[in-house]
């Protein structure tokens, strides 16, 4: 893997490195100056290609980092941060976006864990709304962007109150054939990551991908640590401890709401980001009781546990009583 750029180094004759901020298996994201606009702190994404591409390949990924790029640079919400500006070095892609400051919920969730404490309920879901609403803004585009790593770490909280989804590197537009194309290769992280995302660049996601990665993230928000993996759900569905059962003071409907984002099958999930958004309502069960039956069932268990195994006993009893009569 190539050196990170040092300190001092000008990128594009025009944003000056001050420091390194992350880096992984395919870059490195830098603060940086932009010198055309003094003061002005950005963060630069750096995309290291394959040395080992031919030069027709190489251009051919750089011609999608250019297309999906420019998709980038036209949105504009709140809770995202802004791409300003890209452009290729060598055998390096650069995407520049604004520099968000303040700490991720990665952090603050370990520092309450660390306290014995949890995360406040209602701040948390304070953060789920304005997440949704920035995936129902990406999810809306034409055609729908969906962002394939929604996690804690890439969740950050500004000084101002406001939550800003960071890290666009796996971020992926439908094409019109509902197939999607990749941006910058990768398929997220595995604790977060739903079981269609694991098909790498060939396999299907779509916006339902971003919301299972979301109730993933509110479940270890709620509970302090992320739920088991999907593939280790599909082998053992009893590995998904229940959440209120760790965190009592998560409301029966917002946890049911985040099961239904849980679910295995992106069918089995809400269809979209608004109908996530209305099922943490306090609300919710008074009007969506009437969606097909993987949230119905997942509230009702959630609100009334007991009832629920009362009736499982009952139907069992019943069961027995038809047995032994034939």
């Amino acid at each position: 893997m190539p050196e990170p750029l040092p300190p001092g180094h000008i990128l594009h004759e025009r944003y000056a490195i001050r420091q390194l901020l992350a880096r992984g298996g395919m870059g490195s994201i830098y603060l940086a100056e932009d010198l055309r606009l003094p003061g002005r702190q950005c963060a630069v994404k750096e995309v290291e290609h394959d040395p080992g591409l031919s030069e027709s390949l190489l251009a051919e990924a750089r011609d999608q980092f250019f297309r999906e790029a420019s998709v980038l640079a036209r949105l504009d919400h709140p809770n995202l941060p802004k791409v300003s500006d890209y452009f290729s070095d060598l055998r390096r892609d650069y995407l520049v976006m604004d520099y968000v400051p303040g700490r991720d919920l990665k952090t603050l969730v370990d520092e309450a864990s660390m306290l014995g404490t949890r995360l406040p309920v209602t701040e948390v879901l304070r953060w789920a709304n304005q997440i949704l609403d920035a995936l129902a803004y990406l999810h809306g585009q034409d055609p729908p962007v969906i962002h394939r790593d929604i996690k804690p770490s890439n969740l950050k909280l500004t000084p101002a109150g406001l939550i800003k989804l960071v890290d666009f590197g796996l971020v992926k537009t439908m094409a019109p054939d509902d197939m999607t194309v990749t941006v910058i290769q990768g398929r997220g992280t595995a604790l977060y990551t739903p079981l269609e995302q694991y098909g790498g660049d060939t396999g299907h996601t779509d916006p339902r991908s971003d919301l299972f990665s979301l109730g993933a993230t509110l479940y270890h928000l709620f509970t302090g640590h992320p739920p088991a993996e999907a593939k280790e759900r599909f082998l053992r569905p009893d590995a998904l401890v229940s959440l209120r059962q760790q965190s009592p003071e998560v409301p029966p409907h917002v946890e049911a709401c985040v099961l239904w984002a849980l679910a295995l099958h992106p069918d089995d999930r809400p269809p979209d980001a608004d109908q996530m958004r209305e099922a943490l309502q306090p609300d919710a069960a008074d009007r969506l009781l009437g969606l097909p039956g993987s949230w119905r069932r997942q509230w009702q268990a959630a609100a009334y546990p007991d009832r629920v195994l009362a009736a499982l006993a009952a139907g069992l009893a019943l069961l027995a009583i038809v047995a032994s009569l034939t």
